[in-house]
C-alpha cells in the first residue's frame, strides 16, 4: 500500500533497519538511531542500484515522490539517475538539473577517449563554455549563444580550437536530444559562421634522399639508447606517436613477429595489428635485455613505471637538427604513406588499413585487425627493405616499383 504522511511521521525506530515501500521503487528507510531516509531502488544496465532522495522531514512524502518520478523519467530516456545526480553535483548545487554543464559532464563520463585528449576537452569546456552558457537549460539554448562562445575563442586567434569546441558542443546537444532533454541542436545552424580553420599538416620528410639522411642521423643519435631505438622503430611501424610511446612488452609477440595494440590505446578505439619486419624485430631484440623486465618497451627516464614522455622523441629530433616545420614524429606516417604508394606501388587500402584509418570493404563493412594480413606482412617487409636502401643511399630503383600490387 502507498505510504501516507501520517504513517511516515509516526513510524518509530526499532533495533533493526525498517523499509516502508511506497511504490515505483521508492521506500522510506528507518534506522535504529531514528533517521528516516528516502531511497529508490531501480535497475540500470542489468544491475540493481539505489538512489538517495534526502531525509524526512526535510523532504516530505510528496517531494520524495516527485524526485522518484523525475528519476523514472531519466530511466525512460536511457539515463542512469545516479550518474545524472553525480554530474549535477560536480556542476554545482545551484545548477539546474538539465543545464548545459550538467548534460555535458554526463556526456563526458561516457566518452572512452585517450586521457590526454579527454583532459583537453574538459579544459575547453571549463574555460570557454561553462562560464558563459553552463547554467543555461539545454532546451533553451540558441545558435547565437553558441556562436558567441565560438567567436570569443576565434577572437584570440585560436580558430581551430573554436571549431573543435563548437563540435563538442554539438555532440553534447545531440546527447541532450537522445536523452529527452532538448528537441533540436542549434549548433548545426552555425555551419560557415566561423572563419575556416587553417589546414594543419604534420611536417614530414617524404623525398627519398631526405629519408636516407634522416635514417642515418637517427642511427648516429648521441642521446639515450632507448630513445634511439624508439626513433629507429618509428619509421618501420609508422604508428601514432602515443601508440609507440605506450607500447608494452606483453603486446609484442616476437615469435609471430606481431605487435597487437589493444583498442583502448587506439584513436579509432579498434584493436590494431602491426606485422613486424625482420628489422623491427632486431631492434626489439636489442632492446629487450634493457627494458624487457619493465612494463613498457620505452620506459620513461624518470620512472620506468611510466612510458616515455610526450616530448621525448620530438626533443630528440630537434637535437638532431630537424626543426618543427621540417619533421615531426607523426611525420613518419606521411613518409610511409607517400613512398609505399609512389615508389613501392602498394594498394592504397592496404596502406590506409596499416595506418589504422577507417577503411571499409566494397560492402561498406569495416575491415578487422587481421584483414589482408598476408599482403600487409609483405608490405611491411618491403618497406623495411626500402628504408635500408635509402639509409645506404644506393640510389637503386627497387624491382617492385611496378609490381602490380594495385590490382
Amino acid at each position: 500500500m502507498p505510504l501516507t504522511e501520517l504513517a511516515v511521521r509516526k513510524v518509530s525506530p526499532s533495533d533493526k533497519v525498517q523499509r516502508l515501500f511506497d511504490g515505483g521503487g521508492l521506500y522510506l528507510e528507518v534506522t535504529p538511531a531514528g533517521g528516516k531516509l528516502w531511497r529508490q531502488k531501480y535497475r540500470f544496465g542489468g544491475k540493481e542500484k539505489r538512489l538517495a532522495h534526502g531525509t524526512y522531514p526535510d523532504v516530505g512524502l510528496a517531494d520524495a515522490r516527485e524526485r522518484r518520478d523525475a528519476a523514472r523519467k531519466l530511466l525512460a530516456n536511457g539515463v542512469d539517475p545516479s550518474e545524472h545526480k553525480r554530474a549535477a553535483k560536480l556542476a554545482g548545487a545551484e545548477r539546474a538539473g538539465n543545464s548545459f554543464e550538467v548534460v555535458a559532464r554526463e556526456w563526458l563520463e561516457k566518452r572512452d577517449w585517450v586521457p590526454s585528449y579527454k583532459a583537453k576537452v574538459v579544459a575547453w569546456l571549463d574555460n570557454d563554455v561553462f562560464p558563459y552558457i553552463g547554467a543555461r537549460p539545454v532546451a533553451e539554448l540558441t545558435a547565437p549563444e553558441f556562436l558567441r562562445v565560438g567567436r570569443r575563442i576565434e577572437d584570440r586567434g585560436a580558430i581551430e580550437s573554436a571549431h573543435r569546441v563548437l563540435q563538442n558542443c554539438g555532440q553534447v546537444m545531440r546527447y541532450a536530444i537522445a536523452t529527452g532533454r532538448a528537441d533540436r541542436n542549434p549548433v548545426s545552424d552555425l555551419k560557415g559562421a566561423l572563419a575556416p580553420a587553417p589546414e594543419k599538416h604534420h611536417a614530414a620528410i617524404v623525398d627519398p634522399d631526405g629519408i636516407g639522411a634522416l635514417l642515418r642521423a637517427i642511427d648516429g643519435y648521441k642521446g639515450g639508447h632507448v630513445t634511439r631505438c624508439a626513433l629507429q622503430l618509428a619509421p618501420l611501424v609508422f604508428v601514432r606517436p602515443g601508440e609507440l610511446r605506450q607500447a608494452e612488452w606483453v603486446e609484442i609477440d616476437m615469435d609471430a613477429a606481431e605487435w597487437n595494440i589493444p583498442a583502448h590505446k587506439m584513436k579509432m578505439r579498434q584493436p590494431h595489428l602491426v606485422p613486424l619486419s625482420r628489422q623491427a624485430v632486431a631492434i626489439l631484440e636489442e632492446l629487450q635485455p634493457l627494458t624487457g623486465h619493465f612494463r613498457y618497451v620505452f620506459p620513461g627516464g624518470r620512472s620506468p613505471k611510466r612510458p616515455m614522455s610526450d616530448n621525448g622523441l620530438t626533443a630528440a629530433l630537434r637535437r638532431m637538427g630537424y626543426a618543427q616545420g621540417t619533421m615531426t614524429v607523426h611525420g613518419f606516417r606521411a613518409m610511409a604513406r607517400t613512398r609505399l604508394d609512389e615508389d613501392l606501388g602498394f594498394r592504397p587500402d592496404f596502406i590506409e588499413h596499416q595506418l589504422a584509418h577507417a577503411v571499409k570493404d566494397p560492402n561498406g563493412r569495416a575491415y578487422n585487425r587481421t584483414s589482408h594480413l598476408v599482403e600487409r606482412r609483405k608490405m611491411m617487409q618491403a618497406w623495411a627493405d626500402y628504408l635500408d636502401h635509402r639509409r645506404a643511399d644506393t640510389g637503386k630503383v627497387l624491382e617492385f616499383k611496378k609490381s602490380g600490387r594495385r590490382r
